[in-house]
């Protein structure tokens, strides 16, 4: 897969190739329509991202060897590359690590140096097909709401996530 970036009159114009039609057709139309893409893992512009709340994106988890996000910068921004769409940051569960693990996921077993596993009430950013799937099972982790990228809505009510935001 190769990806070009380019500027045309101060919009990002991304030129994909090997990938299918439908996946350049969203990433063409969330990039030009300025979505919440932070693009090679650039967060200089997290500032203009926000949460599910309206307010800006906090960081999910930035803990040693569990750094999390999509650009392992501890925040869930997604890009162009990014087909996991990984933007709710949750409070992973056992019931909910042991669900994704079923599913071919394992987010448990460490895979060092980069990866330690996650235990019960660790923050993670996880991907919202995956998040989804796991409420529609009943095994869905609670949310951080204010570290929930809000691009989650476009996938799942308001309503659904706040009923699992979390405190902690």
């Amino acid at each position: 897969m190769i990806f070009i970036y380019m500027f045309d009159n101060n919009q990002l114009i991304t030129i994909l190739f090997g990938i299918s039609i439908g996946s350049i057709l969203y990433n063409l139309y969330s990039v030009s329509n300025n979505e919440n893409f932070l693009v090679g893992g650039n967060t200089s512009n997290q500032n203009s991202v926000k949460n599910i709340l309206g307010t800006k994106l906090k960081i999910c988890c930035d803990t040693p060897n569990k750094v999390t996000g999509y650009y392992r910068d501890g925040n869930c921004v997604t890009g162009p590359t990014d087909y996991g769409t990984h933007i709710v940051c949750a409070v992973v569960d056992d019931r909910f690590l042991q669900f994704t693990k079923s599913r071919g996921n394992d987010l448990i077993t460490s895979h060092p140096p980069s990866f330690n596993g996650l235990k019960s009430g660790d923050r993670w950013c996880l991907c919202i097909s995956r998040w989804i799937e796991a409420y529609k099972a009943g095994k869905a982790p609670k949310i951080i709401a204010e570290s929930t990228n809000e691009m989650a809505l476009k996938y799942i009510s308001k309503d659904i996530l706040m009923r699992y935001n979390s405190t902690n």
